[in-house]
Parts: structure tokens; sequence; C-alpha cells
């Protein structure tokens, strides 16, 4: 248990502390501008794609209750396997929640736009996309997960 929650909160510190120093760039000022891909800050006040906007205030509190089960969830399961890839996911999470306590939306900064339109995302969201297709791929192949 002490090797699961030590990978757990070492690599959800580490993705919260990486994307929080991306966001400070950009809320400082920082911008870079290409033909496919610009680097902006966007306050987004909803969910992906600004979905759950109308609920403003209590997201947050949501958000919070949601990723909190997803913690000791996690802690539940008493596997080792999933102790870095929850750790990403609840890092990003975190990350994103905070930023709705401090900047009252997520920061967001990065926009495609080659091709088609795409959301404005940010660190955090990759790294919980990968965390989550890491924890599907363990669950749809537990033989992967030997602890």
């Amino acid at each position: 248990m002490l090797r699961l929650s030590a990978i757990l909160l070492f690599s959800l510190a580490g993705v919260f502390i990486i994307d929080q120093n991306i966001k400070a760039l950009f809320v400082e000022g920082f911008r870079y501008y290409t033909d496919c891909i610009d680097l902006i800050l966007v306050y987004n006040k909803g969910v992906a794609f600004s979905m759950f906007a109308f609920l403003d205030e209590y997201l947050k509190y949501i958000q919070l209750l949601l990723v909190s089960g997803v913690f000791a969830y996690i802690l539940y399961l008493k596997k080792i396997c999933y102790a870095l890839p929850g750790g990403i996911l609840l890092g990003g999470a975190f990350s994103n929640i905070y930023d709705r306590f401090i900047h009252d939306g997520v920061v967001d900064m990065v926009y495609w736009h080659c091709g088609f339109d795409f959301a404005v995302f940010n660190f955090a969201d990759v790294m919980i996309d990968f965390a989550v297709l890491w924890i599907l791929i363990l669950n749809f192949k537990p033989n992967l997960c030997k602890n």
C-alpha cells in the first residue's frame, strides 16, 4: 500500500506541477502563433468543449467530489498497476480544478486550427486522456496487471 500511495502521489504531484508551470507562462502573457497551432490564453468555464458552463460556481465542487471518488477508488483497488496512470489522471484533474478556484476557469492554451478547428486544451487535458486510455487498456487486458 505504501508503494502504491507513493507512486500515485508522486505522479499526481509531477503532472500538477508541470501543468501549473506551463499555465503560469500563458497567464503571464506568453503567446505563439503558427499556421496550424496557436498557443494562446483561454479560460474555459465549462468542461470539454465548454459543456456544463451553465453550472458556474457549482462545477468545481462537483468535479472535486468526482475526482476525490476516483482517488479513493484507486486506493481501494490496491493494484500497483493503476498507481501511475491513476496519479497522472488525478494530477491533471486536480490541476484543472485548482484553476477553477484561482482563475474562475480552466487555463487552456493549445489551439489546433489546421484543416479544422479543435477545442483549446492544455497539458493536463492531454495527461487525463492518456491516463484514461492506459486505464482502459489495463481493464480490457487484465493479464497486464500482475499484482
